[in-house]
């Protein structure tokens, strides 16, 4: 991605949730944003966040199937449209490293499809 006057370079690391304007040790995407995208990621990475948190306390519900849980389906989707935002506005290197993780397919892919979900209808949600 070339650079642009009104877009400046940052590095995050979804992993600890940082945007920085240095790249760190830690496995971060290289992505050129504009002011109102900086804050629209800011925004995705702080609801991927309160997901978490919420998804974490869910956890501990004994008769509730996690698979099926909608707190992990919306932690699944703000995660999913966390990478293809960073695709989106990513360098080709960070392109590449998110479509050889496959996570974009991966976490839109329910798996209802396999056998033993009958028609495809999860019975326990």
């Amino acid at each position: 991605m070339a650079a642009n006057e009104d877009k400046k370079q940052y590095f995050v690391s979804v992993n600890h949730g940082l945007i920085q304007d240095v790249r760190n040790e830690t496995g971060e995407y290289e992505v050129w944003l504009t002011a109102e995208e900086l804050t629209d990621l800011q925004d995705r990475l702080k609801a991927l966040e309160q997901n978490d948190e919420y998804s974490f306390r869910r956890a501990f519900v004994p008769y509730k199937s996690a698979d099926h849980d909608d707190a992990i389906d919306q932690f699944d989707e703000k995660t999913v449209r966390l990478y293809e935002n960073l695709r989106q506005h990513g360098t080709k290197e960070t392109q590449k490293v998110i479509d050889e993780l496959g996570v974009i397919p991966k976490l839109e892919n329910t798996g209802y499809q396999d056998k033993g979900y009958g028609d495809g209808s999860p019975t326990n949600k």
